[in-house]
């Protein structure tokens, strides 16, 4: 994993401060940012010349790690570039972080803990230009360029717009990230998977029979959409994620007065869709392309069309002149950046709690998309932690209970390098002892093998079976046959070229 100089990422933390300022900062490390003038057609294309170039995660091969890109030739589009893949890259996400890979996890952690709440200001970047939809030409599929990842998508999908509301009865306020489907003029399918807190928000209001005024923010600092990805434990209703962001950057996050709907915007963020989630009206995911399909998710595979999803009615699109729409493809390396660096820090959390200086590092893995599958670096210090470490894998079910497989591997196995991980699990695993299924648990409902045909424990959506692999060697063997062959330590950088 490529790794940076402290003063990159010292340099990043202080002048990242928006989606703009990130770009320009990758600019400046080779390999990192590719910048094309060719048109380029919103519907299936662009997201197909990204697979190959730098999608990786969980989408079908060929694809691979590479930069982010930004499309500054959209068909049908003037002068609203297309920036995909910034987070495509645990090593570009690190950068942009202002932290080293290893450590994402635990600096996410550390914010958690220092939280700084947001800030409202009078005037803001995010509402330079403004387009009413009272307008009678307003059309917001002619107003912002969102990518139709496949030709079988429902249509064009938002993926990165982080949804921001206030609780109808406390105030209470939280943002989240929902796939969004263009359906109308003024009308944007919103879906939630259960238990998400804007959702719970939506809820209350329509109860009330009044609609949810929120905003949808799209193109914002890499801090704030990580951050907006913390579930419960971790982050409990009425824990405003922004909070985590203005730690993680020291300082505030700014938002602004939306101007059509009664609640707030972030400030800096490229383009913010102000609507309204209407009362008691849904509509067919894939009303438009009848396809059966949604879009591409986390797992790799294309979720089917939801036959009832509520509606965002939209009341305006406010931008910055020229503004740069932010996508990413749902089953690319940038979920796994998103939702595991979270995940990594919520099991962190707790398990620090739980055993002090055991549990050395967590990886969200890049095949789980980083929800499904998390190893665990689990240090035995004496006979008595015989044991903790599958105790361990039971307090990360608890802190991120999406988590369907935990590999734990000893502290001298590199939890980052597939490679190592398989190499522990095929030389200290033995399936009968070491292998711990806990059926009928719930996890995430993407997961497609959630079906009764796949097993019999399973009894509805959202049910599967976790699964714990203990690779670690017993503590009074760790120092016998079980240690690694061991190396002369050598100063090899003066054997290599000096370009190297």
């Amino acid at each position: 994993m490529k790794t940076y100089k402290d003063q990159d990422y010292l340099l990043a933390r202080e002048s990242i401060s928006d989606l703009r300022t990130a770009i320009d900062f990758l600019s400046k490390y080779e390999g990192q940012l590719l910048e094309t003038d060719v048109e380029v057609d919103p519907v299936g294309e662009l997201s197909g010349v990204y697979r190959h170039v730098g999608a990786a995660g969980t989408t079908m091969r060929p694809t691979k790690e590479g930069p982010m890109m930004l499309f500054n030739n959209v068909k049908g589009f003037t002068k609203s570039p297309v920036a995909i893949g910034v987070l495509a890259s645990r090593a570009r996400t690190a950068l942009l972080l202002g932290h080293k890979p290893e450590n994402l996890g635990r600096a996410m952690m550390n914010a958690v803990n220092n939280p700084i709440k947001p800030v409202v200001v009078d005037q803001a970047a995010c509402q330079e230009v403004v387009h009413l939809a009272s307008d009678p030409d307003f059309d917001i599929r002619k107003i912002i360029p969102a990518p139709t990842n496949t030709v079988e998508d429902a249509g064009p999908y938002v993926t990165l717009g982080l949804v921001y509301a206030e609780d109808p009865e406390t105030g209470e306020s939280d943002v989240t990230i929902h796939r969004q489907c263009f359906q109308a003029r003024d009308e944007v399918s919103i879906f939630f998977s259960p238990g998400r807190h804007i959702d719970v928000f939506r809820q209350k209001a329509e109860a009330a029979g009044k609609p949810l005024p929120i905003t949808v923010n799209i193109g914002l600092d890499p801090a704030v959409y990580v951050s907006a990805c913390f579930e419960p434990p971790v982050t409990p209703i009425g824990f405003n994620e922004l909070e985590i962001a203005g730690a993680f950057r020291n300082k505030a996050v700014e938002l602004v007065q939306a101007k059509t709907v009664d609640t707030k915007a972030i400030a800096h963020a490229e383009i913010v869709i102000e609507g309204e989630i209407m009362p008691d009206y849904r509509v067919v995911e894939d009303q438009n392309s009848n396809t059966g399909k949604a879009m591409p998710e986390f797992p790799g595979y294309t979720g089917g069309a939801n036959p009832s999803l509520p509606v965002i009615k939209v009341k305006s699109v406010t931008t910055r002149t020229n503004p740069i729409t932010q996508t990413c493809i749902g089953c690319s390396e940038e979920h796994v950046s998103l939702a595991g660096i979270c995940t990594e820090a919520s099991i962190l959390s707790m398990t620090e709690r739980a055993m002090p200086g055991r549990v050395k590092n967590v990886y969200a893995h890049s095949s789980g998309g980083g929800k499904l599958m998390a190893v665990m670096q689990f240090e035995k210090q004496s006979p008595k932690d015989e044991g903790r470490q599958r105790q361990a894998a039971l307090v990360a079910f608890g802190a991120f209970p999406e988590l369907k497989n935990v590999i734990i591997v000893g502290e001298d196995v590199d939890l980052f390098d597939s490679n190592d991980v398989l190499w522990a699990l095929n030389t200290r695993h033995q399936a009968d002892v070491d292998t711990i299924v806990i059926p009928g648990a719930s996890t995430h409902v993407l997961d497609p093998s959630q079906m009764p045909d796949m097993s019999p424990s399973i009894k509805g959506r959202g049910i599967s079976c976790k699964t714990i692999y203990d690779c670690t060697v017993p503590f009074e063997l760790k120092d016998t046959r079980f240690q690694r062959s061991q190396f002369m330590e050598v100063d090899y950088e003066r054997f290599l070229p000096k370009n190297k």
